[in-house]
């Protein structure tokens, strides 16, 4: 499995536009994931957060090729405000914990 968190911080004067389109990356990004989120940061709301969970390499290939994942990644340059960090982590396994 292949697990990314990426952080983007947004220009405050293009949050907006920027939610949007997150919005809509989201709502197209769910087929052949198993898990696709993005959230605002509660600290630094002008900061988006995605938390992306994929069965493997060819299926995050796939998202990226996709037209909406394009768009977002076309208009990205003009809605930051500094360097988005993006980490990888290839995950063997996983399990969920009882709180």
């Amino acid at each position: 499995m292949i697990v990314l968190h990426a952080s983007f911080p947004i220009d405050p004067d293009r949050r907006d536009e920027a939610l949007e389109l997150v919005d809509d990356l989201v709502d197209q990004s769910q087929a052949g994931m198993i898990d696709y989120r993005a959230t605002t940061d509660l600290q630094n709301p002008n900061v988006i957060r995605f938390f992306e969970q994929y069965e493997d390499a060819d299926a995050f290939e796939s998202h990226t090729e996709t037209e909406h994942f394009q768009e977002f990644e076309a208009a990205l340059p003009d809605l930051l405000d500094g360097e988005p960090e993006v980490i990888q982590f290839d995950v063997d396994s996983a399990t969920e914990l009882e709180l």
